[in-house]
């Protein structure tokens, strides 16, 4: 049978790896990179240091408003798709890469899978969230990283499909995590584990112009030293306003890192705050405090459980707050599997190519 992966950015970069390689055993693996990510600190790198294979088709979409950037997705993935005639197209996550895979494979009438299926944060006015329900709709296969994720599903009437798998993050963490141990990145930038704050924001609605004083107030507001690796597109904000030169006072300031420097980072540091999904995820995979800059959260669990706070956004009170009560708490079960949910969307994907046969 043949599978086609739609991915277009960094966590999608990171989630196919695992998944590449198993589905390989059970099937011919075409990847699809539809450029919604396309500098080489955002996307070559990641190919490079997870030995994923290049793309079989490149469309570089590129940037773009969410409707532009989209379209040209759907242009570019349509004769992708028809003329390789999968018998299962793969999205993943939440991007508009998840969502113009999704319309062109139900227009094209092929069978869909979404990986990390499920996932909520009640909030539609978060573009991701929107992608993910459509996502969600239109698919044959839904895998879900938790029981909350199934139970999500199940609240909006959809059962059919389902399958609880874990999530293959946890696939990465535990393959990756020996490498990325052995960065210098800490030696790199001067800082000490556990000495330091691990900061990523990089949603649109807090890195535009307007949100750069309160960024740099919620940098100004740590309580120890920071480490931000920033997105070209915020720097050249920062810099519009002219508070680069407070931003590069009150933290570490690097461009975007791969992902095992950036993994290093994560696993040393005292407290992540951060306004991405994935990174809330990751933060609890190693054990580590996180503040989500955001007033909801799909990692439901790790906010349950304490290991995670939700600062309402870029707020530097509800973060001095946040670490002033800032601890790791005892309790720390898998809540998103053991590290094996390739081989279990894997072992789905080649009994439904069976079932069709």
């Amino acid at each position: 049978m043949k599978v086609v992966s739609v991915v277009g950015n960094r966590p999608q970069f990171i989630k196919a790896a695992p998944l590449s390689a198993a589905l390989r055993a059970v099937s011919d693996h075409v990847l699809v990179h539809t450029g919604q990510h396309y500098d080489a600190e955002l996307s070559q790198i990641f190919f490079d240091e997870l030995a994923l294979a290049p793309p079989d088709h490149e469309i570089a979409a590129g940037s773009g408003s969410h409707a532009v950037q989209t379209a040209a997705m759907l242009v570019g993935l349509e004769p992708v798709l028809a003329g390789e005639a999968p018998d299962l197209v793969l999205v993943y996550g939440d991007t508009n890469s998840t969502l113009a895979g999704s319309l062109v494979a139900a227009k094209l009438g092929l069978p869909l899978g979404h990986v990390e299926s499920g996932l909520r944060s009640f909030d539609r006015a978060m573009p991701e969230e929107c992608n993910r329900v459509v996502a969600d709709v239109l698919s044959d296969l839904r895998f879900c990283p938790s029981p909350t994720a199934v139970q999500n599903l199940a609240a909006e009437g959809i059962s059919a499909g389902v399958h609880m798998v874990g999530d293959v993050m946890v696939d990465v963490a535990r393959t990756f995590a020996p490498a990325a141990a052995r960065s210098r990145v800490l030696e790199q930038l001067g800082v000490a584990r556990d000495g330091y704050a691990l900061v990523t924001v990089h949603r649109q609605s807090n890195t535009g112009e307007e949100s750069m004083p309160a960024l740099v107030a919620v940098l100004e507001a740590l309580d120890r030293p920071a480490v931000f690796p920033i997105h070209p597109r915020t720097r050249a904000a920062l810099e519009r306003t002219g508070l680069a030169g407070r931003a590069e006072a009150a933290a570490i300031l690097t461009p975007p890192l791969g992902y095992l420097d950036f993994t290093a980072l994560l696993m040393a540091a005292g407290v992540c705050l951060t306004d991405s999904g994935g990174v809330q995820k990751e933060a609890y995979l190693h054990r580590v405090p996180c503040i989500t800059l955001r007033d909801t959260s799909e990692w439901v669990e790790t906010i349950a459980l304490g290991w995670n706070r939700l600062a309402g956004g870029l707020d530097a009170a509800a973060v001095t707050a946040a670490l002033r009560d800032l601890e790791r708490p005892a309790a720390h079960p898998p809540l998103y599997g053991e590290g094996d949910a390739a081989a279990r969307i894997a072992a789905v994907v080649a009994s439904a190519g069976e079932r069709r046969r």
